[in-house]
C-alpha cells in the first residue's frame, strides 16, 4: 500500500469524519466506499438525475405545501 498526504479544508475534513460509520474508520474507507457508489450509478439514473436537476433549476416543481393543497390534506 502506497502512503501520501493530501490536503483538505477544515470544512471537507469535518464532513468526511461525518461519513464514518464508526469512528475507528479510515478515510480511505470511506473513500472507497464513496466511490464504490459512484460506480453503482448507471447512465440511465445519471441522465434522469441531471433531466432532474435541470427542471429544478428551471423552476419546474412543486413544494410540500404545494401537493398538500392540491391532494387536500
Amino acid at each position: 500500500m502506497a502512503t501520501t498526504t493530501i490536503q483538505l479544508s477544515q470544512e471537507m475534513k469535518k464532513t468526511l469524519e461525518g461519513m464514518k460509520l464508526h469512528p475507528r474508520e479510515t478515510y480511505e474507507e470511506v473513500l472507497k466506499r464513496l466511490l464504490e457508489d459512484l460506480h453503482e450509478l448507471n447512465e440511465q439514473t445519471k441522465e434522469e438525475i441531471d433531466r432532474a436537476v435541470h427542471e429544478i433549476k428551471a423552476g419546474k416543481y412543486r413544494t410540500h405545501d404545494q401537493l398538500q393543497a392540491e391532494l387536500g390534506f
